[in-house]
């Protein structure tokens, strides 16, 4: 009987995603397997897809199974842990199966639909050509005559060491002729073999390990074993900023590494990675791996590769790290846990947290989860004694926390400066400036005037796409929509509307960096944000400038907030926090806090003391208080309280059902219409406990010439939940509304979408 297999097929909507069954040519069957990629026809056209062998069970073979039409090569093959995690992730995030295996597997490790040389056949293609090299090694003894050349003489004695590839044999002046010559000769033998590129090559390693304080010292004996047990473990370090967290890391990846383990590092932003992959590089040399997005498809490729071949013992990256092909995990480390972008917000919409979960699990490994501001669930988690709760409530080194004073920019205005940065922001700049030290200034908007308003009609101008204010980014000498990326040039000085004077108010980066030069002419400021960090390894390039003080200021958005670690940095300022305050989303408060803590903590880091400036037309807001103090457990005290008042998780999952069309009277109709399959479908499981808020429009009604519409679910976010919702999605469908609007699901978004 002809073998068939069950696979996931590419570019599928949620409603008709599944598994189709085909059956395999003869000459395939020894081929495929369990994770194997192919391509298929699929629908009424026999159009080639590529797919994902999800099963291999024996069917009856039926005259309507049509025939795989290729194979990709065994090294393509998704292994179990890989399966596990798109499965994982299809009953998780409702996203596709293919969806699935795009997130877990890098650009550079799938396949594409092509044709062969007869222009006809079917077959597949790899999206980026195959990246080998040659390596050389030594098959027989160098024969005396006739006699060698002191090349062939230096080659043999390199390779008598070991095999080398062509570059390293070049890098010691025997070049490819050489070589091959002694390949012709029997000497030496050759073979492809993979590719690899070490990242961050020039950092020297130091075998020197830093000495741990008796609090750290405790902190990594209370963790340590539980990478011996071989049993699942989640344990939260909480500790104050500047307290050594990455020292504990580092013990712990090294005790890790010496029980024939493997580590994994997130970090929540690319900004974090260089000052991260430096400490680990140093500590482990080569043997360390980088994941992220700032990597082109061939460096994530190559290094996703050396992991895939059991090259890397730790890897290192943001998010999309957390499906890096390790095995046998023993500790999986989350740094500044609390951050939003280890939650993804397009499909599949996994959070980084329940994958690392899950493959803690699998594994047996120690999850730590490491903050000075934890989420409110994973404090409460620690807490109820659900995670080990392992603290550090000292700076390294004993160095005293910031002093923090609140500056009330309404009383700035009152006496006559109406500028972005306070006098006392100014003469905290010129002291430090005097003292040449080093100053960190947050100001979360990017641009130059953030809002231009017509003093006539009082319109703002909106992006024609999208219902949000242009921004002005003088630079470039455009307004720029932030969300679809439309642009006005030449900057506009008439209202469209009523022929008004438009004048441009607000301020971002590049406002605040022009203001900075005018008051400090001979400070060399440095400006971080998404503009200037565009182009390749510009964080590492500019952050390393930063350290070598080449720059007195760094200026810049939420980037420069958390994770950086400058010695010479006395002086942080927040410029604007006021816009983040007053913030939609049950989380607002969180985030502030978080934030103003994590920016206060980059100061002070060394001997001198550090000092914060916060400008904010609240100054007596609680919640910058408690920031300003460093007060995260009154903070948390005052939080779960809120939590548990308005039905905010921790105590349920929020889950978000977001409706987009390019008609916003449909999308509204489509939105209500699923409301209502979801209401009659709950009330037939009076034991799935719902709360139903909306639909109404989002916080940004319109992105892109789409409108868009949101309900909110409060719910218990288990698998009975979740099959609910696939079956309110199942009749969304039978209705024909996607056509309406499409529906997403996200059980991770932070009230809003």
């Amino acid at each position: 009987m002809p073998k068939t297999v069950q696979v996931a097929v590419s570019n599928t909507a949620f409603h008709f995603d599944k598994l189709y069954s085909y059956c395999l040519m003869p000459d395939q069957e020894a081929l495929v397997r369990c994770g194997s990629m192919v391509l298929v026809p699929f629908g009424a056209g026999s159009k080639a897809r590529m797919g994902v062998v999800l099963g291999c069970d024996e069917v009856p073979v039926s005259a309507k199974f049509k025939a795989v039409f290729d194979v990709a090569p065994d090294s393509a093959t998704l292994s179990p842990e890989g399966m596990r995690l798109v499965l994982f992730l299809r009953e998780r995030t409702f996203c596709t199966y293919y969806e699935a295996v795009k997130a877990v597997l890098p650009y550079g490790a799938l396949y594409k639909p092509a044709l062969a040389a007869d222009g006809v056949t079917p077959v597949l293609q790899k999206q980026l050509i195959r990246h080998t090299e040659t390596q050389y090694r030594v098959a027989a003894p160098l024969p005396a005559k006739p006699k060698p050349t002191a090349k062939q003489l230096a080659a043999v004695a390199l390779l008598s060491g070991g095999a080398k590839t062509l570059s390293e044999l070049e890098a010691r002046g025997i070049s490819r002729a050489v070589a091959d010559n002694l390949c012709a000769k029997g000497v030496l033998a050759s073979e492809q073999i993979n590719r690899t590129v070490d990242l961050y090559a020039d950092i020297p390693q130091n075998a020197v390990p830093a000495e741990l304080t008796a609090e750290q010292q405790a902190a990594y004996a209370a963790l340590a074993p539980h990478l011996e047990t071989g049993k699942a473990h989640t344990a939260l370090l909480y500790g104050v900023t500047s307290s050594g967290k990455t020292l504990v890391f580092l013990k712990l990846i090294a005790r890790c590494l010496a029980l024939g383990k493997k580590a994994l590092v997130l970090v929540p932003e690319i900004g974090l990675t260089p000052q991260m992959i430096y400490r680990l590089k140093a500590a482990f040399g080569k043997r360390v791996a980088v994941q992220h997005s700032a990597l082109n498809h061939t460096e994530r490729f190559l290094q996703w590769q050396m992991i895939q071949d059991g090259g890397a013992d730790i890897v290192v990256g943001t998010r999309s790290a957390v499906f890096a092909p390790l095995e046998n995990l023993g500790l999986i480390v989350i740094d500044e846990e609390q951050e939003h972008t280890y939650r993804s917000e397009s499909a599949p919409r996994f959070s980084a947290h329940e994958v690392a979960h899950m493959r803690a699990a699998a594994s047996g490994a120690l999850l730590l989860l490491a903050s000075a501001t934890p989420s409110t669930e994973t404090y409460q988690m620690a807490q109820s004694g659900r995670y080990q709760l392992v603290k550090l409530a000292n700076r390294y080194g004993g160095n005293p926390l910031p002093s923090v004073e609140m500056v009330d920019m309404r009383a700035e205005l009152a006496a006559g400066n109406p500028g972005d940065i306070s006098r006392r922001m100014a003469d905290a700049i010129r002291e430090n400036l005097a003292a040449k030290k080093q100053t960190i200034l947050l100001l979360n908007r990017r641009g130059y005037q953030t809002v231009a308003l017509c003093e006539d009609c009082g319109q703002v101008l909106k992006c024609e796409k999208c219902s949000v204010p242009m921004v002005y980014h003088k630079a470039a000498g455009e307004l720029l929509c932030h969300y679809c990326g439309s642009t006005i040039r030449p900057v506009p000085k008439i209202c469209p509307k009523c022929g008004g004077r438009l004048l441009y108010t607000g301020f971002g980066t590049q406002k605040a960096e022009e203001e900075l030069t005018a008051l400090f002419p001979t400070a060399r400021v440095l400006r971080m944000d998404q503009d200037s960090t565009a182009a390749k390894d510009a964080h590492e390039r500019l952050l390393a400038r930063f350290a070598r003080h080449e720059y007195d200021i760094l200026l810049g958005t939420q980037m420069v907030a958390k994770g950086l670690d400058f010695e010479d940095v006395t002086l942080v300022g927040v410029l604007g926090i006021d816009s983040l305050l007053f913030a939609q989303g049950f989380r607002a408060c969180e985030n502030v806090f978080s934030l103003i803590t994590q920016v206060v903590g980059r100061g002070g880091r060394a001997e001198s003391p550090g000092h914060a400036v916060i400008q904010t037309v609240d100054p007596n807001n609680p919640v910058l208080a408690l920031a300003a103090a460093q007060d995260y457990d009154a903070f948390f005290a005052q939080e779960i309280q809120f939590r548990k008042l308005g039905l905010y998780p921790p105590f349920c999952h929020i889950c978000m059902a977001g409706f987009s069309g390019p008609d916003e009277a449909a999308v509204a109709a489509a939105a209500l219409r699923f409301s209502q399959l979801l209401a009659a479908r709950a009330a037939e499981k009076p034991d799935v406990p719902l709360r139903v808020l909306g639909p109404a429009p989002c916080s940004i009604a319109k992105i892109n010439d789409r409108y868009r519409y949101k309900l909110t679910v409060k719910c218990r976010g288990d698998r009975t939940f979740r099959d609910l919702m696939r079956s309110v999605l199942a009749a969304y469908e039978a209705e024909k509304l996607p056509a309406k609007a499409g529906v997403i699901l996200d059980l991770h978004s932070d009230g809003d979408l």
